[in-house]
């Protein structure tokens, strides 16, 4: 594909003035793919600012970017203006300390984590191991502290930590993450499978009926969001102070210390959760959704809100 001289020069612009520059699909606050997620976790796990394009909002970018660099996958990470590479080699830069050492940033922390792996899940995994000569056992935690076991090459100079004679892999966010984790075999009511019990896990979104939330609203103890849009607020809303996501309010809550304790409302409930489930991937730990929404707060709490 060649290149237009106009959308070389737009690329250019874009790198010219910024010294690194994820070109991603979605925004670092909510990356559409999973690529994308783990490019923007590296560069955030090292505290690096940078500079985003959202190749799904410019379809000229999209493509331009790709026959720029000669690389045909998003995410690609620039770095003064030279190709760094996507996601693979962007995680393996950040692992090894060459990203570090690129970006002109304290190398990674890469002390292994205590973990503790039971006898019974010992079993299980060295059962699985045996089928497989020559692998290793990889747990990655992503930012929203979901585990993925995986079975990897053996790697001599991984971050790895050994619990009953059980060794296990891990990149440097995910060490991070993983410090102080128990890992069982369960079979019981549950299911049968490996279980992380991981005390670094934010709670998860709690539930929180309307007459607790107003309480709470109301004695300064909870942040309420209203995530609906304005015309909707229009129709029905409470009679408190609470925040919305207009304009730049979502960006500026979304910058609030990560145990400020939020309280998302919607029309019935199901958009709220979307938001909460949100924000507790962003980290929050004290993230709460509205039951049942603007509809139960006419309900049980102010009968002079209108339903709709």
């Amino acid at each position: 594909m060649s290149l237009d001289p106009a959308l070389r020069s737009r690329i250019e612009s874009i790198l010219g003035a910024n010294r690194v520059v994820l070109f991603m699909k979605g925004q670092p606050t909510m990356p559409q793919c999973g690529f994308s997620a783990k490019a923007v976790g590296a560069l955030q796990d090292l505290g690096v600012e940078f500079a985003h394009v959202n190749v799904l909002a410019d379809q000229e970018i999209r493509e331009g970017i790709k026959a720029y660099g000669d690389w045909p996958t998003i995410p690609q990470l620039y770095v003064g203006g030279e190709l760094v590479g996507g996601s693979d080699i962007i995680l393996q830069m950040a692992n090894s300390g060459e990203l570090s050492s690129l970006l002109g940033v304290a190398a990674p922390d890469r002390t292994p984590p205590t973990i503790t792996v039971t006898p019974a899940a010992v079993e299980m995994l060295k059962g699985a191991l045996a089928d497989a000569p020559g692998s290793a056992l990889q747990l990655s935690i992503d930012a929203r502290f979901q585990p993925n076991f995986q079975l990897a090459p053996f790697d001599a100079n991984a971050i790895a930590a050994e619990s009953n004679g059980l060794r296990v892999q891990f990149d440097v966010s995910s060490a991070r993450r993983a410090n102080g984790i128990t890992i069982d075999w369960v079979d019981d009511i549950r299911g049968q499978g490996l279980a992380i019990n991981n005390p670094n896990a934010p709670r998860p979104v709690q539930e929180l009926d309307v007459r607790s939330a107003d309480d709470q609203l109301r004695a300064g103890a909870i942040t309420l969001v209203d995530v609906r849009p304005a015309d909707e607020r229009a129709i029905a809303a409470i009679n408190a102070p609470f925040e919305t996501f207009d304009g730049d309010n979502r960006a500026r809550l979304e910058a609030l210390p990560k145990d400020t304790p939020l309280a998302f409302l919607c029309h019935r409930g199901g958009r709220s959760a979307q938001a909460a489930d949100h924000f507790h991937g962003l980290g929050f730990s004290n993230v709460f959704n509205v039951t049942g929404g603007i509809d139960a707060w006419s309900e049980n709490v102010d009968n002079s809100v209108p339903k709709y």
